[in-house]
């Protein structure tokens, strides 16, 4: 274990509605983030959990025809399960509604950013999306609808509490282009200083209770709720022990890398720093952005009936015989043909399609084989620690040399990339020395890909978690099991 530590979230999900494959992949990224890490022997937290106030979830609990409480929890518990079904590592998962852990730290960060003075109270008169749980401005309306969300937003006019955004738009502004706070990719930075540039404006911190009762009072006047935002962003620092200053907390923060969709990048890149330079706290390294998952080139939606349930498409790809191959197919799939920063398309005939050709035909196939041949007679000996075949170690250290590349600059499709051209590698040297053939060379030749799977399963740590434990095992038993049965 190196000294270094590592710390790595997601957002947190919002509670209006199920898990679906967008944050199933946002999840998936920062586990291999999380994973690659550890690999690399750092002390690695890993934090995702449920951002459970605001409106919407409050107007989806009615919908519903359950209160609120119940609403969350049962939505929440379904965030849980990702992890089980999805083969997630995090080290915890905090709910904003938790009021042991969550709702001191954003009391204590309210009272904090009010003794800056930094927080004051004035009537206005706004637009209000509540899709973006957010108050917008004109410039933010493409024919008069939210661009997000594409609805008219509600005329908002009331007394609110204020932060001082505007306050810190010169320092954030300079922060961001020293990427002092770097944002991932080049694009999303260029957007956020664009918008900086513009002027930022002071933001609404609180609605009156009597609109919104399903959130956090504010500390010392329980007439106004907290701005859901206000609340959710704190939760980076809640759940590694803010409030108490824990030593968790001085060991963990400032963040690494906070693990974001597009959709909210103002919110990270503007407001959280805001909040944080008021606080006198580090603010985080890295703010990296995923793009949308559309399916069959159509945004995902409840009225199209086109969401993808993550848990239906594991359940739908594993199988008795091999049950990580679900769990695996659907990592697999997103972090190779998702582009990490950009919008990406699902469909089920991508899917299979990837599935075969990678998978089953693939890193399957090719395990299927070496085993196969380590149970030659002959080939029965210690696999050698150095590969004997000076090509295979150009090779290895090549791919080594750009997956490491790759995922520090988190481009997830460009390791997998490398590593199934040395897939690809091992194929063609199987099919060239014809192992089981017997000859001088055979020993030699098995020794080579033995060694070259244990390093491909390696490789494979931070991505198919199960199956890089499965090729391990089967080198060890030299029991050859189907990793990924072949879709029909």
């Amino acid at each position: 274990m190196s000294n270094k530590k590592f710390y790595v979230t997601t957002s947190i999900m919002y509670t209006n509605s199920p898990p679906h494959i967008g944050f199933a992949f946002e999840s998936i990224q920062a586990d291999v983030i999380a994973r690659y890490h550890r690999l690399l022997g750092e002390d690695t937290f890993f934090l995702t959990g449920t951002d459970e106030h605001g409106t919407k979830v409050a107007k989806a609990a009615i919908e519903a025809g359950k209160n609120s409480k119940e609403f969350v929890d049962e939505i929440a518990g379904k965030v849980r399960e990702l992890k089980e079904v999805l083969n997630l590592s995090n080290d915890d998962f905090i709910r904003t509604t938790d009021q042991k852990r969550h709702w001191p730290a954003v009391k204590k960060v309210w009272l904090k950013l009010k003794e800056t003075g930094d927080i004051y109270k004035k009537k206005y008169q706004a637009f209000y999306c509540s899709g973006c749980e957010a108050f917008i401005t004109r410039k933010d309306l493409v024919d008069g609808k939210c661009v997000i969300h594409q609805v008219e937003p509600e005329i908002v006019d009331e007394e609110n509490y204020f932060f001082k955004l505007s306050k810190y738009s010169k320092i954030i502004e300079k922060l961001i282009e020293k990427d002092e706070l770097k944002i991932i990719p080049e694009t999303r930075k260029n957007e956020i200083l664009s918008f900086i540039r513009q002027g930022l404006e002071d933001v609404s911190f609180s609605r009156p209770r009597e609109k919104l009762s399903w959130g956090i009072p504010v500390p010392d006047d329980e007439t106004q709720t907290l701005y859901v935002w206000a609340d959710a962003l704190t939760n980076y620092i809640s759940a590694i022990g803010y409030f108490e200053e824990t030593e968790q907390f001085k060991k963990f923060w400032p963040a690494d890398v906070h693990c974001i969709g597009k959709d909210i990048t103002r919110f990270h890149a503007v407001i959280w720093p805001g909040m944080l330079l008021s606080l006198g706290l580090p603010l985080p390294k890295t703010i990296f952005v995923h793009g949308f998952i559309t399916v069959g080139g159509q945004k995902m939606s409840k009225s199209l009936g086109n969401v993808i349930d993550p848990f239906e498409l594991v359940e739908k790809y594993g199988s008795t015989s091999s049950p990580q191959a679900g769990t695996d197919a659907v990592r697999y799939f997103l972090l190779r043909e998702i582009p990490p920063t950009e919008d990406g398309d699902f469909t089920f005939e991508k899917f299979k399609k990837r599935y075969n050709s990678d998978l089953a035909a693939g890193i399957g196939n090719l395990v299927a084989r070496v085993i196969t041949l380590a149970k030659i007679p002959k080939s029965k000996f210690q696999i050698s620690k150095q590969i004997p075949n000076s090509k295979f170690q150009t090779i290895m250290d090549e791919t080594w040399e750009n997956y490491h590349g790759a995922l520090e600059e988190f481009k997830f499709n460009e390791a997998l990339i490398s590593i199934w051209d040395l897939i690809s590698f091992c194929d063609t040297y199987i099919e060239k020395e014809r192992p089981w053939k017997k000859s001088e060379k055979q020993k030699f030749t098995i020794s080579n890909l033995q060694t070259t799977i244990i390093e491909i399963a390696k490789l494979l740590q931070p991505f198919l978690p199960e199956t890089s434990e499965k090729i391990l095992e089967q080198l060890e038993t030299k029991k050859p099991e189907i990793l990924f049965p072949r879709l029909k």
